[in-house]
């Protein structure tokens, strides 16, 4: 099959001809349908994740068809639409056994812990698990869209803040994250602001139901003009981005008794990033990771858009060849493109 491959991290990847994968007894191959480019694959390609071995496929944002199945899965066979989510649990272990998934211990990761979706097909291990049903009206390329970005912010928005009707949430940074968490914010009846540094991206989180923006590269003080939108802070306020001055200014624009969630990784050098911890104890400010969503939480997702309630589909900027997810993956880090790029051909 046809997979995006390297073998040195931070060095160009090439089309290559790689063997065709086989399912464990509990797992099952997928005939890739369409695979988004998150900046997650970049920090992967990076060499920020430890979890990878070279050489790699890197991709876990992923939608299409089951084509083959182990001889200990029941509940999927060959023909089912499907996708997973990007942490996928071992379906065994006490945080499995709670519904956690997405903290499991033994987790398999697509594209990190294993080859990913960069490819013609992909193996997923514990299909039992980790695997959801697509209904006939969810293409795949609005699929993919869900498994990081999307599904992570809905956890993070829904699960880890808690976000009510009528609650500002200020959003800091506005790729896909950060328009998946605005879109699911306004679909709450929640009132979002969205900071960037770039108006275009802030004209398109207006569109995504963002009521106000701030423009980080020049206001003086995001801070300050987080506060002064929302009448003293933000009670959620979201890192959708992963660095220093965003993690800093989403927990110091919070309200009293506000909460933070870091959606956006911190890795390598960005690892321990500056928090006002004085604030978190004098104001009672709470701080959550978000990571992944459990396929068990699909049904939300997939309800609301049966619904109309959001549009993930709206997120995605452009489709995509194999061949061009190279410079879309390699250039994640300094790309201006508005919405997502999701390769739907294979070659």
């Amino acid at each position: 099959m046809k997979a995006m491959f390297y073998d040195a991290f931070g060095q160009m990847p090439v089309i290559a001809e790689v063997p065709d994968p086989t399912p464990g007894e509990d797992g099952v191959v997928i005939e890739v349908g369409a695979s988004g480019v998150c900046r997650s694959d970049w920090h992967g390609w990076m060499g920020h994740d430890p979890d990878i071995r070279l050489p790699h496929v890197p991709g876990h944002e992923l939608a299409g068809r089951v084509v083959a199945a182990g001889r200990n899965v029941r509940r999927f066979k060959p023909g089912d639409r499907v996708t997973v989510p990007f942490v996928s649990g071992c379906g065994r272990c006490a945080e499995c056994r709670s519904g956690n998934q997405q903290v499991c211990p033994d987790q398999f990761q697509p594209g990190f812990t294993h080859w990913g979706s960069f490819a013609r097909f992909v193996v997923i291990d514990f299909a039992e698990t980790n695997l959801v049903i697509l209904p006939d009206s969810v293409d795949d390329a609005t699929a993919a869209s869900l498994g990081c970005r999307f599904a992570t912010s809905f956890r993070a928005v829904v699960d880890q803040a808690r976000l009510r009707p009528g609650e500002w949430i200020a959003v800091h940074g506005c790729g896909g994250v950060g328009l998946s968490a605005i879109m699911i914010a306004a679909a709450l009846g929640a009132r979002p602001v969205a900071i960037d540094l770039s108006d275009e991206k802030l004209a398109f989180a207006r569109a995504c139901g963002a009521l106000a923006t701030v423009n980080a590269a020049a206001a003086p003080s995001v801070i300050e003009a987080v506060r002064e939108i929302t009448g003293g802070g933000a009670h959620v306020s979201v890192d959708a981005l992963g660095h220093p001055s965003t993690c800093f200014n989403s927990i110091a624009n919070l309200r009293r008794r506000g909460r933070h969630v870091q959606i956006g990784l911190m890795l390598g050098e960005q690892a321990t990033p500056r928090i006002p911890m004085a604030q978190v104890i004098g104001q009672e400010l709470e701080i959550y990771g978000s990571h992944g969503m459990q396929a068990w939480r699909y049904d939300a997702i997939l309800s609301m858009i049966e619904a109309g309630r959001i549009a993930p589909q709206k997120l995605i900027g452009r489709r995509i060849g194999l061949e061009e997810g190279i410079r879309a993956l390699t250039t994640m880090d300094r790309s201006d493109a508005i919405g997502m790029s999701v390769i739907t051909s294979f070659g």
